[in-house]
């Protein structure tokens, strides 16, 4: 029965390597093997980022006699790594494993199934962590101090260490669950998530060197807060260096930690998985029920959508946050923006408030809801299409959504680059007007391409958002049309003014919008009755 269980759950850790997300079956040996080498070449690029990391480390924290803290340092960011990667696998397959009621109601020890569960967690740990560690341990071997009994503790680390990112796991995914428990939309949650790891990573990426280089000038410091406040992981950087103690010490920390969260989860976990905390008890109200216009509650619909998927406003409204945020930094940094801007585009009148708009626009690329809009209506489609509605007023809504969920950030970028590079006369009507006829361009880009390449046979949503060719073809063609539009005035740069060639881009972004209009109401709306 272990044997049978473990197997299962090692299935469910690599179906993404072994299962078509698109038709739900099963790849064949060729395109595992195609796959596997993919996500393998991902894993070696980020291998070697962080082995670029050890290498700057390494040398000169054995050269000071700080050996155990290079692997404490390490260690932290494989820690880090791997809990954030296995967080939520402990989240969906500990507490919203839909299969747990029919485990639980055969005779096997809920103990047993914690086991088994966890395995497939630890699994997830140890390849994030591995990440790290394999590239650590390489360059220890080059350029550390290390006896044969530290060579043998540097090989059981990883393992050891892999135990303490399991139980960290097991501990933040209780706090996900019960944090969700208490949110009406959930989705909320893991968006709010997944933002701040988006944010920390580009930030812990941008001022890396910096803080390997503060690491380096403040080595006492360092060192003394790592032994003051990571304990364990100051006995792990000895015992890599061949402290049998030490070794003793760490193993058994991380040991007792596990032993004590793993008897609290076996306790309590039949009461976990079978208290739906989700639920909220509500007291019914009578209520009248505003009524919506046809177009309003399609509207609606799209709206509800949106915000009912985790996956759909990260990917496809990425932009929302990537404006607002752009808006902020224009204000706060408005000198150094424009010290920037005038140092590179500031020779020639007028280029800057061009180069203002080509910005907006680009980011204005990162929303594409529509393109995988009708996608998502998937073998349901048909319910929308029964309704007593036309097909111009369902492709409308989704229209809608995106111009409404873009021009308001949108605008308030637009206002804040204004204001930062003190733009005057007539390039104050230009950019709003550039910005608002591109945002219309490209969510009637994403509406045509996505009638033209519709996906309604997927078994996970991910498959239209992120998989879709449809939704590569919008984001990566505007950025095309953003970029062939800037080269294009590069040839003509000489003989029109920005003025001209912005008032020029206006006008044909306006021509085409209308012609994708006029396409939409003639032929698209026959292809979305016929789909």
């Amino acid at each position: 029965m272990t044997k049978a269980l473990f197997k299962k759950q090692m299935m469910e850790v690599f179906s993404w390597l072994y299962k078509n997300q698109k038709t739900g079956k099963n790849r064949t040996k060729k395109g595992i093997l195609v796959f596997g080498l993919f996500y393998l070449a991902i894993f070696a690029m980020l291998g070697i980022f962080f082995y670029y990391m050890a290498d700057m480390l390494c040398e000169p924290l054995v050269s000071a006699d700080l050996g155990w803290l290079y692997f404490a340092i390490m260690s932290l960011i494989a820690i880090a790594l791997g809990v954030f990667g296995s967080v939520f696998n402990t989240f969906s397959s500990l507490y919203q494993a839909k299969d747990n009621d029919l485990l639980l109601s055969l005779p096997i020890p809920a103990s047993k199934i914690l086991a088994i569960r966890l395995m497939g967690v630890y699994t997830m740990g140890v390849m994030y962590e591995f990440i790290v560690m394999i590239p650590t341990l390489i360059a220890w071997f080059l350029f550390g101090r290390y006896s044969a009994l530290g060579i043998v503790f540097s090989l059981l680390i990883p393992l050891v260490l892999s135990v303490l990112i399991l139980t960290l796991s097991c501990i933040l995914g209780w706090v996900v669950a019960l944090i969700s428990s208490r949110v009406k939309n959930k989705n909320v949650i893991t968006v709010i998530l997944s933002l701040i790891f988006i944010a920390g990573y580009y930030y812990i990426y941008a001022r890396a060197y910096t803080m390997l280089q503060s690491i380096l000038v403040n080595l006492d410091k360092v060192s003394g807060s790592v032994k003051m406040f990571l304990y364990p992981l100051y006995h792990m950087g000895l015992a890599a260096e061949g402290e049998i103690l030490s070794m003793i010490i760490f193993t058994a920390i991380v040991g007792v930690f596990f032993a004590v969260i793993y008897t609290v989860l076996s306790k309590s976990l039949i009461r976990i998985v079978t208290v739906n905390r989700g639920t909220a008890k509500v007291k019914y109200r009578a209520k009248t029920v505003k009524m919506r216009s046809v177009s309003g509650a399609l509207l609606y619909k799209e709206f509800k959508r949106f915000t009912g998927s985790a996956s759909y406003m990260l990917n496809c409204g990425l932009g929302i946050v990537i404006m607002i945020v752009a808006a902020a930094a224009l204000v706060i940094q408005r000198d150094v923006v424009m010290e920037v801007f005038q140092l590179m585009f500031g020779a020639m009148d007028g280029l800057i408030p061009m180069m203002a708009a080509a910005a907006i626009c680009m980011m204005i690329t990162m929303n594409d809801m529509t393109a995988p809009s009708i996608s998502l209506e998937g073998k349901s489609i048909g319910i929308i299409q029964s309704l007593p509605v036309s097909a111009w007023q369902i492709l409308m809504a989704k229209l809608h959504l995106q111009l409404i969920l873009t021009i308001i950030p949108a605008m308030i970028l637009t206002v804040c680059a204004e204001f930062v590079i003190k733009a005057s006369g007539i390039y104050i009507l230009l950019i709003p007007a550039v910005v608002l006829l591109f945002i219309l361009f490209m969510a009637l880009l994403g509406l045509c391409v996505n009638l033209k390449m519709p996906n309604l046979n997927w078994t996970s949503e991910v498959v239209p958002i992120k998989q879709s060719m449809g939704v590569m073809l919008v984001l990566f063609g505007g950025w095309a049309i953003v970029l062939a539009l800037g080269g294009l005035y590069l040839l003509v740069i000489q003989w029109v003014k920005p003025a001209v060639y912005l008032a020029c881009t206006a006008v044909l972004l306006a021509g085409v919008s209308t012609l994708m209009i006029r396409w939409i109401k003639i032929k698209g709306t026959k292809i979305f009755e016929t789909l």
